[in-house]
């Protein structure tokens, strides 16, 4: 799977996410992130390039959730996860469409796949 970012958009508070995601055979998988303000919460790093793992099941939306904690949160975890999920504030986009219309956590993540986390929650 590729990963890669492809928008951060900052206005008015909002913080936003995209990833780009391609699946491809079983491999390892380049991933670039940029955090578009959140940079406290991953280590003060605006862009990451790192290596996703092959895994025997197909990336879905919750494995990509815990992959990110596990390997890019670095502080304050609770204000982007509240358990598996995001937080509530924090919209969840696939392709543009909400993610419950597209199974949330059990989304199978295809090629070409954007991926947007939008925060509304900021300080007044």
């Amino acid at each position: 799977m590729y990963v890669e970012q492809e928008r951060v958009a900052r206005t008015q508070g909002l913080l936003a996410l995209q990833l780009t995601c391609c699946v491809t055979s079983c491999e390892s998988f380049p991933l670039s992130v940029h955090k578009g303000g959140a940079e406290l919460l991953f280590d003060g790093v605006k862009k990451h390039q790192v290596t996703l793992p092959c895994q025997p099941e197909p990336w879905d939306i919750r494995n990509l959730l815990k992959w990110i904690k596990q390997n890019l949160l670095k502080e304050r975890p609770e204000l982007f996860m509240q358990g598996e999920s995001v937080r509530p504030g924090i919209l969840v986009l696939i392709n543009d469409a909400d993610w419950e219309l597209m199974g949330e956590l059990d989304y199978k993540l295809q090629d070409q796949d954007n991926v947007l986390f939008i925060s509304t929650l900021h300080g007044g």
